[in-house]
């Protein structure tokens, strides 16, 4: 028996949300509900607490079929607007990286290791339904005798294309400062020397992962806003560290949990899939995301609950020791404190840099809320979780 004064399944908040009597708000507006009512009174009203972010997410790309040609080609080199996309798979199949930049790019030209332009860029126009122009090559075999082919498509011409991202929504993220005395270009922004500015990524009280910190209701197949369209969570994603250090209310205090994601590109929209680049660092994606989190019970209530002021990252020098695989922290500061401008490290006054956007944030957990309350977004049921 469950020691939860509160207990619901996802079966019983999707048969609510059919029926259009869910109980909806995002993040932001649990904070104050749990403090006027309480954790437990405010688990047996409220069903679902939606999240948001957006940011840049370098490891994103698409699985895409560029279609056949005649006679028939099995591809080994693929080149979308002149971005490599790898083609190790089979016959038209490619997987676009976010991060690969453009092999002419004029900018990278002028000033080696900046790009104006790259796979992240090639989505975002692909959504936004330009023309984009594929060249493929071939050594040719008997049964795919074509040795190249080339031609001009939009996204509705490709028989199949994916949004397929390794590693998105990072549980908690770094606060990047920069103690050398020269500028650093990295992909937590430009860094000034000196501690001239700290940048940091992670939309706080709004995170998907921080208001769900153990993953207990995030799992193989939940399903999420994506790219402006219905995704889904695949598994864990790379580079994911399930057993992190722990601050208050169980939230990790450094980088931690990630999710593989995927979903489908033709549905998607330029708004929520946004080329990046990063002056000496290289090309991106930011990436719009959001989760529903299922009020199951007071304990899932009470992570969400959870609010800026209550969220810490650590601070970490990319001038020097971030290059050597150094992760010594100069400093615990809160979400509250990054977001209000500047933060204090040895009594210095430091600017703060945001990479994730707050406004774009609360949009998607607006729009995951009215999508729930319309019955037009329901719970995906997590077939595997990872806690």
């Amino acid at each position: 028996m469950s020691n939860y004064k509160v207990n619901k399944t996802i079966e019983q908040i999707n048969k609510k949300i059919a029926d259009g009597k869910a109980v909806v708000v995002t993040a932001e507006e649990i904070i104050d509900i749990a403090k006027k009512d309480g954790i437990v009174e405010a688990a047996k009203k409220i069903d679902v607490v939606t999240t948001g972010t957006f940011a840049p997410m370098c490891s994103s790309g698409a699985f895409l079929n560029i279609g056949q040609s005649s006679p028939l080609i099995k591809t080994m080199k693929t080149w979308i607007n002149n971005v490599e996309a790898y083609s190790g798979l089979a016959a038209i199949d490619c997987y676009l990286g976010a991060t690969q930049a453009c092999e002419d790019d004029p900018l990278n030209k002028r000033h080696p290791g900046d790009f104006n332009y790259g796979g992240g860029h090639v989505i975002q126009d692909l959504v936004a339904g330009k023309q984009v122009h594929i060249k493929a090559e071939s050594y040719g075999t008997d049964c795919y005798p074509n040795r190249s082919t080339e031609k001009l498509v939009t996204l509705k011409d490709l028989p199949y294309a994916m949004l397929c991202n390794p590693r998105n929504a990072y549980q908690n993220y770094n606060c990047a400062i920069n103690k050398s005395d020269k500028i650093k270009y990295t992909y937590m922004g430009t860094l000034k020397s000196d501690m001239g500015n700290a940048s940091y990524s992670t939309s706080g009280e709004l995170s998907p992962l921080l208001n769900d910190p153990y993953l207990k209701t995030i799992g193989l197949g939940t399903r999420i806003f994506l790219g402006g369209a219905q995704g889904y969570v695949t598994w864990t994603g790379t580079q994911h560290n399930g057993n992190p250090e722990r601050g208050l209310n169980g939230v990790p205090i450094r980088p931690s949990g990630t999710l593989s994601v995927m979903g489908e590109l033709k549905q998607m929209s330029p708004e929520w899939l946004v080329g990046q680049s990063f002056r000496g660092y290289g090309c991106s994606l930011s990436v719009g995301l959001g989760i529903p989190i299922p009020i199951l019970n007071e304990e899932i209530l009470k992570y969400t609950s959870v609010s800026d002021d209550q969220l810490f990252t650590q601070i970490i020098d990319y001038g020097y020791d971030y290059p050597e695989g150094i992760s010594t922290s100069y400093g615990q500061v809160s979400y509250a404190e990054l977001k209000s401008g500047s933060i204090m490290i040895k009594g210095r006054k430091i600017p703060t840099t945001p990479l994730s956007s707050m406004v774009k944030a609360r949009k998607i957990a607006d729009i995951l809320k009215k999508s729930i309350l319309k019955a037009k977004f329901f719970l995906g049921q997590p077939q595997h979780t990872f806690f």
